[in-house]
């Protein structure tokens, strides 16, 4: 199939549009869904991943944080040649260990087929908006179009472009009705990944056909109460915590684990849950004792669980995901690259398989 280049047009307001054939659909247009983000409802529009309700309850970091749509989707079948967003970014990108398609990307796949990332450039401020075609002039077949939101930064899609004649439908349902859900740290959010359908739970849910809610929390994922109880309302078909790192040492780590994850049990006493350990880190070569000290509380609690008779509760080794003989797949000594998450969700997609009964 021949591909075409994308095209971005930037103005300083909603102008008409560059080609008037082009039909503007608001995300909350009918057949257009929006996976991911729970309370996407109740925030009429906002690609929010914590409860607006319930902000006052969260550490203001975390809040913060909940503002980046990471893990969000938005998803439908059409057999428009031209598929173009409308867009408007708070700032440009500014991280230093990502590239700005990893921090502010937005992707968009055709199938299991990455076709495309829209970009903010330095300009990015708010009412500024940004008209990116993905793809323009294609034969009319009907396709199924997945677009994910930027992982480290707030991102708005003001509308969806198709042909004026377009048919638009819902997209093929997920395997399981209800999503995975992943509580964690900076590695959960999608860092170091080169753009948003890099993330391993990005690569899990197309290999596996998955909804997942991704709450990541880059240097935030502690564990707190409040947060175990915002994750505990999810419907999930699972929940996978991949959080240790950013407590301070094992003894804090020690505070919230076990109670993080009775929270969870005390409303889903039957729902999978996968607790994995920190996978490697290049620090641990200097002698550092401090994740393999986590990964030690991590299998006790786990392991004292199950003995109490949790047969829904599994560990997963971060070390076999990724461990000291794949240093090629981190970034900066602690966060995995493409390839890092590549191995990752290999490592969880037969585990995930088994406990969703695929």
């Amino acid at each position: 199939m021949l591909r075409f280049s994308s095209v971005l047009f930037v103005a300083a307001g909603l102008v008409a549009a560059q080609d008037p054939a082009l039909h503007w659909m608001p995300v909350t247009s009918p057949k257009i869904d929006v996976a991911g983000l729970p309370w996407f409802q109740e925030h009429h529009g906002e690609f929010w991943r914590l409860p607006a309700q319930s902000q006052v309850m969260f550490p203001k970091e975390v809040w913060t944080l909940s503002l980046d749509p990471t893990g969000g989707r938005i998803r439908f079948r059409t057999d428009s040649s031209t598929v173009a967003l409308r867009l408007e970014w708070p700032y440009p990108p500014e991280m230093g260990n990502m590239h700005s398609f990893g921090q502010s990307g937005v992707d968009l796949y055709v199938g299991n087929t990455y076709w495309g990332t829209a970009v903010p450039n330095k300009d990015a401020a708010p009412a500024k908006v940004y008209e990116h075609a993905y793809f323009k002039g294609q034969p009319r077949v009907m396709r199924e179009i997945t677009i994910y939101l930027a992982l480290y930064s707030p991102v708005k899609v003001l509308e969806i472009g198709v042909d004026q004649n377009a048919a638009v439908e819902f997209a093929t349902p997920f395997a399981v009705a209800a999503p995975v859900v992943f509580y964690g740290t900076s590695i959960t959010q999608g860092g170091c990944a080169s753009r948003p359908g890099m993330s391993y739970q990005a690569i899990l849910g197309r290999r596996l056909n998955l909804n997942h809610v991704n709450l990541g929390f880059s240097g935030n994922g502690k564990g707190e109460a409040a947060v175990a109880r915002a994750v505990a309302e999810i419907d999930a078909a699972a929940f996978v915590l991949d959080f240790a790192q950013n407590n301070s040492d094992v003894d804090s780590l020690a505070q919230v684990y076990d109670p993080f994850i009775g929270v969870l049990r005390e409303r889903h006493p039957d729902t999978p849950i996968v607790s994995i350990t920190p996978i490697y880190a290049t620090g641990e070569t200097t002698g550092s004792q401090r994740n393999e000290q986590m990964r030690a509380l991590i299998r006790k609690v786990v392991s004292r669980r199950i003995a109490a008779g949790d047969t829904h509760l599994q560990l997963v080794e971060g070390t076999d995901l990724l461990g000291p003989s794949r240093v090629d797949g981190l970034v900066d000594g602690t966060h995995p690259n493409d390839l890092g998450f590549q191995w990752m969700a290999e490592g969880l997609a037969e585990r995930l398989r088994k406990v969703l009964g695929l």
